[in-house]
């Protein structure tokens, strides 16, 4: 099991140099705001990256996330790679983080809901939509529900996403600053 760690006593490790944080939450995330002191290194490349960085073994490692879950399964691949390294999930993410009134920095002209949770919640409105109408009698839906859902797999595999494209130019995803 995973040891967690509270804000208040990460903020005092980390201004210590007792420990080092990795931010495992997707580029555009980070970018909105982070922890000062966080590196960011994706979840979907924890396990290729951490066992290559070269932090020393002395060191503590904190996961963090936007609330911890993430950072739980950052914390299991990183045990995993074997570095001997002391790993703990930071309890609560940055959301706990900001709630014990510690700082984070960030771009102010990111938008409030980082882009990958923009695309799941479009994708999602519109299939349970389509799946929706289809069932009202208009079978073409279901037709149209499959087609979003065969090129939401294709922007898996090929990491272009048309909808995260036409997102980003949005009003509300407009830098402002």
């Amino acid at each position: 099991m995973t040891k967690t760690i509270s804000p208040r006593e990460a903020a005092s490790w980390l201004a210590s140099g007792e420990a080092m944080l990795l931010d495992v939450r997707e580029p555009d995330e980070f970018s909105a705001e982070h922890i000062a002191c966080a590196a960011s290194v994706p979840l979907a490349s924890v396990g290729t990256t951490f066992a290559v960085m070269q932090i020393p073994a002395s060191r503590k490692v904190i996961f963090q996330c936007l609330k911890g879950g993430r950072a739980e399964t950052a914390c299991l691949a990183a045990e995993q790679a074997g570095t001997g390294h002391m790993i703990y999930n930071l309890e609560g993410g940055i959301d706990a983080w900001k709630a014990a009134g510690l700082p984070v920095v960030g771009n102010k002209g990111q938008p409030v809901v980082p882009m990958f949770r923009q695309v799941q919640i479009t994708i999602g409105l519109l299939i349970a939509g389509l799946i929706l109408m289809g069932f009202s009698g208009l079978t073409a839906a279901f037709a149209l529900a499959g087609i979003i859902g065969a090129m939401l797999a294709l922007a898996g595999v090929t990491g272009w996403c048309g909808m995260a494209l036409l997102l980003a130019r949005m009003p509300w995803n407009r830098r402002t600053a």
